[in-house]
């Protein structure tokens, strides 16, 4: 599941592929985004701004108690059943590509992971509002995860849900039983993984 994403072409570029119009923030190229960070993603209001992270606020659980923990990814087979989750928005994350790490601690080996024709890769996530401290609002979003296939499965046993275009306007607008539909492992041959040795992992 992505732990980190990277986005190195323009914004205007990925306006394009998606045919709307750039009506988000313009970024820098960024080879190493975190959670807690502003990514722009798409939603049925075009391109906007968002933290990656949603942090859970006055939502509970089935037990009903309070959700504590930031999410960053949520999984696809529970995302549309638990209370957590109800009321939450989708939109999708347009990126170049992911990391992920195998090995032990301190002795990690990180993989960066893109699409093996180069093109933008789209992720499914959910989204929500938060109300911060002193009435500000903060709009966040979580990525949605599945079963990895056989490209992932030897580096993570989870992967986020990839789009193709059509997918994309299906997860952002369609009723939420066709959206679950689209919660598949990536068909296998269509990703390049690679060690990435070349990263500085405190940069943004």
């Amino acid at each position: 599941m992505p732990g980190r994403y990277f986005l190195t072409r323009p914004m205007t570029e990925i306006a394009t592929v998606l045919g709307v119009s750039n009506t988000a923030p313009g970024q820098s190229a960024r080879s190493n985004i975190q959670p807690g960070q502003e990514m722009v993603v798409l939603t049925t209001r075009g391109l906007v701004s968002m933290r990656w992270g949603m942090i859970p606020v006055g939502r509970v659980n089935a037990r009903g108690r309070p959700v504590m923990e930031t999410i960053i990814n949520a999984r696809s087979e529970t995302v549309f059943d638990k209370a957590a989750f109800e009321g939450v928005g989708r939109a999708v994350v347009p990126v170049d590509g992911w990391y992920e790490w195998t090995g032990e601690k301190r002795r990690k080996t990180a993989w960066r992971i893109a699409s093996k024709d180069g093109a933008p890769l789209f992720f499914a996530a959910i989204t929500d509002r938060w109300q911060a401290p002193g009435g500000l609002h903060v709009d966040q979003f979580a990525a949605v995860t599945c079963e990895p296939n056989a490209d992932l499965e030897p580096i993570h046993h989870r992967m986020g849900v990839l789009l193709d275009l059509a997918g994309v306007q299906l997860w952002l607008t369609a009723p939420e039983e066709q959206a679950k539909e689209l919660a598949q492992p990536w068909p296998n041959g269509l990703l390049h993984i690679e060690q990435a040795t070349d990263v500085d992992w405190t940069a943004p």
